[in-house]
């Protein structure tokens, strides 16, 4: 069987999803990889054969998304050019993970294309939303890679089809132990912003990993370094706690590792805020944003915070079974 898998390159948990599931795909198929986007911090160690620039999102320093870079790194007639020129009827099988331009061609060359992805949960009325029903935000997330069957994962299995998180085996193996120190990551906020909602807390040493630096350098207790996995990982490890957006493979993460966790939704971003629905559900400490006016609040947190137990067992090569099943069914 020859199988694509198409990976959407913004953001660090797709492809991290996919360092896991890869493998697996590998040992039973002929495979073919492909990402777009380029906000990625994480890289895969297999050869990509294709790379598109597709939509990216660039974050900015006020706790969203930075809309005129992102509008102008957009190129329209490339995007669509690669949407028609794809040649998905070369493969067997088409695995996407919230990749537009191949489901997309997919959907316009009437070709089937399975979805595997923290999106894809999304699909179902189960998912937990904010209040607020947000149509557009919705319709984005169930058009812009449209898929003809689906596996979804979320922190918890809300419908048949969705499954808990898929944890990366770095983090599965790696020792974990409590040295003190929080890890944060909030690539939405500047590092200014971010060392003043940290620095009036003398007591603690903060580890921050920043979006927009490219050296590591000291404020006091505060440690900032640019994004590295090897050296996050082992922050993350050896942590607290994990400050963070409200993605998802980093949540998940830190709950797996029995962290305390505070998380912070980007702003006017609806899955996140709705991951952060979620999570709140669940327990964990959500702040609409990040300042002065929230610091009796962190400390509250680093005080009183509890993590919040689940059981997110390796289920990637069951996952991968189950995929390549329904292609052949």
């Amino acid at each position: 069987m020859k199988v694509l898998y198409a990976i959407q390159g913004t953001g660090n948990g797709h492809i991290s999803r996919a360092r896991e599931i890869i493998p697996h795909l590998t040992s039973k198929c002929e495979l073919d990889l492909l990402i777009s986007g380029t906000q990625s911090d994480v890289h895969l160690p297999q050869l990509v054969k294709f790379k598109r620039r597709g939509i990216s999102f660039s974050f900015g320093k006020n706790g969203g998304i930075d809309r005129i870079d992102t509008t102008l790194r957009f190129r329209p007639f490339e995007f669509y050019r690669d949407i028609y020129q794809f040649p998905v009827e070369q493969y067997d099988l088409i695995i996407n993970d919230f990749e537009p331009i191949t489901a997309w061609a997919c959907k316009i060359k009437h070709k089937k294309c399975f979805g595997l992805s923290h999106q894809a949960a999304f699909l179902s009325p189960k998912t937990p939303r904010i209040e607020k029903q947000d149509k557009f935000s919705n319709w984005i997330l169930k058009n812009y890679a449209p898929v003809t069957d689906k596996i979804g994962f979320h922190f918890q299995a809300y419908d048949n089809f969705i499954q808990t998180p898929v944890i990366r085996s770095q983090i599965r193996k790696q020792g974990i132990s409590n040295r003190g120190h929080i890890t944060v990551y909030l690539p939405a906020y500047s590092d200014e912003k971010i060392i003043a909602f940290l620095s009036e807390i003398k007591n603690m040493e903060w580890h921050v990993f920043s979006k927009h630096s490219r050296h590591g350098y000291y404020r006091g207790n505060i440690s900032v370094q640019p994004i590295h996995n090897n050296a996050f990982v082992e922050s993350l490890c050896s942590s607290d706690g994990l400050i963070c957006n409200a993605g998802f493979e980093g949540p998940a993460e830190a709950m797996y590792l029995h962290k305390k966790l505070l998380v912070v939704p980007m702003k006017n971003q609806y899955e996140q805020l709705c991951n952060a629905k979620a999570l709140k559900l669940m327990g964990v400490q959500v702040l609409n944003s990040i300042g002065i006016e929230m610091q009796k609040q962190l400390e509250a947190w680093l005080n009183y915070a509890c993590p919040v137990k689940v059981n997110y067992y390796d289920q990637a090569a069951e996952t991968v079974h189950r995929v390549l099943s329904s292609a052949k069914a």
